[in-house]
């Protein structure tokens, strides 16, 4: 065991055994209930039991938390003050009773909200909120402890003459349980939900408590709402997740909303009712029965109200599914998702495809629901939803919402899956364009330009040595002719990779024959399956149905061993160009350069590809546009 976990054990057994003493007390002074509440023996012991326990428990849990410590002391300053209410005759005594809980309510709990939930201020800007808590915090212990009315010390005989200063004290102290109270709502408003379980203890603590500061004769029982607070605390550090307290708080604001349109109804109903209705027509029974008429309709509508702050737009899916399509049309996924996240209020929204973030809004919860997006039967990405703290899962309100919204969402990431597809392409094909602009001008520079460059410097020595040296000049331009025949055969096979002659003088179908007779020798068998013409065709088309078939039978050629090949075309509306073997089956292909060349070729006009193994044997097919769009 930590020196700090026996320290807190330690603390919270003098305040348990302080109680239980100051309880044995008035037990054997023969105290009544009343005469123990009205010295607030019983509010105050169950107000140190509270906050000793729960400290313990944080400070055990949470050492380095100092919420756990604030309220141990705070648990101590309560229970001196029931030990010692039995014996306020000796002014000693009476003195540190008097003195020892105004610090508990003046100073440590308000700075215990303010530093929940985590020890730490919301922001530096409250620096100066919790200095003047401190400061201000001896206010109001004189103003509770310096009344001359008893036996104590340190009583200020002018007491009575400083109202006006003692209603600043209570409006300072009522100012630092405020504060705590929107420090509270400002990290809610961050998202931290833990804050929930707190914000309603302390909204519930206060409801009862102001009436005490300021209205003469409210029970002193109201006081039993102030270990609320302490126990919210600690549900929410160590186990935030016990239920779903946003359910908890709609129903409970709803509850308080309603009580408070019907007192404020039942209030001038009465009023009016007597002024003018006879005492002997039952005046408060017509009101009450009117009220309840009044209020029978209003409770539905404040709960919307509740939820909706609570859950955003869940209720109301026709909302949000206009918030998502108005963020689609401007900010994109990234609107999107923080919509989506902002009308559910839910921790955290994430968009994926194929395992990639697309765009994500909020911090990541501990527990998530995915939802697919499907388009088109297939799913094209997931939509990552973190569930609200205090809940095991999103509710049905909550996913109808998500399916309504799934669709909309599963065609905007179809889309950005296909722009980036499209993008990729793009980059394929610049790429390759430099490619292939590169290839040409080293087969230029590097083969063309130097022959050519000889053929000029042999025809200029020819030239020079005809008159003297005649057989020297034939053998010149012997060599001239020869890298002439060179040059031609360099600019034929340049030609022939822009665009194969054979297109131009025979056709598509005269070249596909002449290139397969060219490749297939026996014992490979050929067949061809094409029609006797086909319509004209774009030049794109020409070459790419040319170069796939032809790369595709060079595959068959070299890494078949099939015995038989039959190269099929067809032509209606489009171009469809197959080549299937007999060859034996030996596993999945795999995408080698050519193979993604011929994918390249189909797909930047706009075509289809497949290309792998059969039962058959092996089969590329090819599906083109007549015309390239």
């Amino acid at each position: 065991m930590t020196l700090g976990r026996m320290l807190a054990s330690g603390l919270g057994a003098v305040v348990v055994a302080g109680t239980g003493a100051a309880v044995v007390v008035v037990w054997r002074l023969g105290w009544t209930w009343q005469q123990a509440l009205d010295a607030f023996v019983v509010t105050n012991s169950a107000m140190a039991l509270a906050f000793a326990v729960c400290g313990s428990v944080l400070a055990w849990h949470r050492p380095r938390n100092p919420i756990g410590w604030l309220f141990l002391v705070d648990g101590l300053g309560h229970a001196t003050t029931a030990l010692g209410a039995p014996f306020t005759d000796d002014p000693l005594v009476a003195t540190i009773a008097a003195y020892a809980w105004p610090w508990s309510i003046g100073l440590f709990l308000p700075l215990a909200l303010v530093l929940f939930p985590d020890g730490r201020l919301p922001s530096p800007r409250w620096r100066p909120v919790v200095v003047a808590i401190v400061v201000t915090a001896p206010l109001f212990v004189v103003e509770m402890a310096a009344d001359p009315a008893g036996s104590a010390y340190l009583t200020l005989p002018w007491h009575a003459e400083l109202g006006p200063l003692w209603i600043v004290s209570e409006v300072r102290t009522l100012a630092a349980l405020l504060a705590g109270i929107v420090a509270l709502a400002v990290r809610y408003r961050r998202g931290e939900d833990a804050v929930l379980w707190l914000l309603l203890a302390a909204s519930v603590a206060a409801a009862f408590v102001v009436p005490w500061s300021f209205v003469s004769g409210t029970p002193v029982f109201v006081l039993f709402a102030i270990p609320l607070i302490p126990i919210a605390v600690t549900i929410a550090i160590v186990r935030h997740q016990l239920l779903d307290i946003r359910l908890v708080v709609s129903r409970v604001l709803a509850w308080l909303l309603l009580s408070a349109v019907v007192l404020v109804v039942y209030g001038l109903l009465v009023a009016l009712l007597d002024r003018f209705v006879s005492a002997q027509l039952g005046r408060s029974v017509v009101a009450t029965v009117v009220v309840a008429l009044l209020v029978a309709p209003v409770l539905p509508r404040l709960q919307r109200l509740v939820d909706r702050a609570l859950y955003g737009d869940r209720g109301d899916p026709a909302r949000v599914v206009s918030r998502v399509s108005e963020h689609l049309a401007g900010s994109g996924l990234a609107g999107v998702v923080s919509a989506v996240r902002v009308a559910l209020r839910v921790p955290h929204v994430a968009l994926t495809a194929s395992g990639v973030s697309l765009a994500s809004d909020g911090t990541r919860a501990e527990n998530v629901v995915v939802v697919p997006l499907e388009y088109n039967g297939e799913v094209v990405g997931e939509l990552h939803v973190g569930v609200r703290t205090g809940e095991s899962t999103l509710g049905a309100a909550d996913r109808n919402v998500l399916s309504l919204v799934a669709a909309p969402l599963a065609v905007a990431v179809h889309a950005t899956l296909l722009s980036s597809q499209l993008q990729a392409s793009r980059e394929r094909l610049v790429t390759a364009r430099e490619e292939e602009r590169r290839r040409l001008r080293r087969d230029l520079h590097d083969g063309l330009g130097p022959t050519l460059t000889g053929v000029a410097l042999s025809a200029d020595a020819a030239t020079n040595l005809l008159a003297t040296d005649p057989d020297r000049t034939r053998t010149l331009i012997t060599g001239v002719s020869a890298d002439v025949r060179t040059a031609i055969a360099d600019v034929r096979r340049l030609v022939e990779d822009l665009r194969p002659p054979a297109l131009d003088e025979l056709g598509l179908l005269g070249a596909l024959r002449q290139r397969a007779e060219h490749l297939v020798r026996t014992p490979l068998q050929l067949r061809l399956d094409v029609p006797d013409a086909v319509p004209s065709l774009s030049a794109a088309v020409e070459v790419a149905a040319y170069r796939i078939a032809t790369e595709a039978l060079t595959n068959v050629v070299r890494h078949s061993g099939a015995s038989s090949v039959v190269v099929r075309l067809r032509c209606a509306e489009e171009l469809e160009v197959e080549v299937t073997d007999d060859g034996p089956p030996n596993g999945p292909w795999s995408a080698g350069v050519g193979m993604q060349a011929m994918r390249e070729r189909a797909a930047e006009l706009g075509g289809g590809f497949e290309a792998g193994p059969t039962a058959g044997g092996g089969r590329v097919w090819v599906r083109l546009p007549v015309e390239v769009p």
